[in-house]
């Protein structure tokens, strides 16, 4: 059975990479900075960002940054 969309379980659906970017997005870097220390393209900061909003059922950073820190996605921010 899956669990529904932004539950405890979608933890583990993040990779890595979505990670990173909802961490340096909590960190205040817009999606250029991070797309800067990441080594990436703002475009492709824009895709980890679009699929983590889906993964954990949220329309904004702000709301994807707090969905993540109540689930514990990363430990300090």
């Amino acid at each position: 059975m899956n669990a529904p969309v932004g539950s405890i379980a979608q933890r583990d659906s993040l990779t890595p990479r979505e990670s990173d970017v909802l961490r340096l997005l909590a960190r205040g870097c817009t999606y250029e900075q991070a797309a800067d220390r990441l080594g990436v393209s703002p475009h492709t900061v824009q895709s980890h960002i679009k699929n983590a909003y889906r993964k954990l059922g949220v329309r904004c950073a702000a709301a994807a940054v707090m969905r993540a820190i109540e689930l514990r996605l990363f430990g300090e921010i």
